[in-house]
C-alpha cells in the first residue's frame, strides 16, 4: 500500500437512537460512520465470530465470492463528502488456471466494513480523508462510561 492510504480498524460499534456509530481509528484518534441497525448488527456479529442460524446477506455475498474463487483483499474509505463517507471494495478472483484478477468496486463504507470483518481484510482510509475527519476518542469513551442502560446515543444527523 503507498503512503496515501493509513490502515484503520474498527474500535466499537454502539448503538444510537437512529441505528449504530462505528469508531473506526487508529491509536492516533477515531471517527465515527452512522449505519443502519442491521448492517451495525452484521459488523458486531462478525467481530465477535457469533454463529447464526440462517446466512444473512453478507454471508451470501460471501458465499458467492467463495464460490467464484473470490474474496475481499482490503476496503478503502476514499471520500467524505457533504457528511457522507464513499468507500471502494476491491476483491481479487482466482480462476481454474490460477489467473488472478482485481477487481474494484464502489460500496457503502457499512457493508464494506461488515464484509472485510467477516474476511478478516484490512481497512484503509485514503490520507486526504483521514486528515478531514474529525477526533472522536472523548465521545466514545463518555459513551463507554455512560454504559447501555443511560439509553442510546444520539447521532448529531
Amino acid at each position: 500500500m503507498s503512503n496515501d492510504v493509513l490502515e484503520i480498524e474498527v474500535r466499537a460499534v454502539l448503538p444510537t437512537s437512529g441505528g449504530c456509530a462505528v469508531f473506526l481509528g487508529n491509536d492516533e484518534k477515531l471517527f465515527v460512520i452512522y449505519v443502519d441497525q442491521t448492517v451495525g448488527a452484521a459488523i458486531t456479529m462478525f467481530m465477535r465470530s457469533t454463529p447464526k442460524p440462517r446466512p444473512q446477506t453478507h454471508d451470501l455475498i460471501a458465499d458467492i465470492l467463495l464460490a467464484l474463487g473470490a474474496k475481499v483483499e482490503r476496503v478503502i474509505i476514499n471520500e467524505f463528502n457533504e457528511g457522507v463517507y464513499y468507500a471502494r471494495l476491491i476483491i481479487s478472483a482466482e480462476n481454474e488456471l490460477h489467473e488472478r484478477k482485481i477487481v474494484e468496486l464502489d460500496a457503502r463504507p457499512s457493508d464494506s466494513m461488515a464484509m472485510a470483518i467477516q474476511q478478516h481484510a484490512p481497512i484503509y482510509i485514503t490520507r486526504n480523508v483521514w486528515d478531514e475527519v474529525e477526533d472522536m476518542s472523548e465521545v466514545l469513551r463518555k459513551m463507554e462510561e455512560r454504559g447501555p442502560e443511560d439509553g442510546p446515543y444520539s447521532s448529531p444527523e
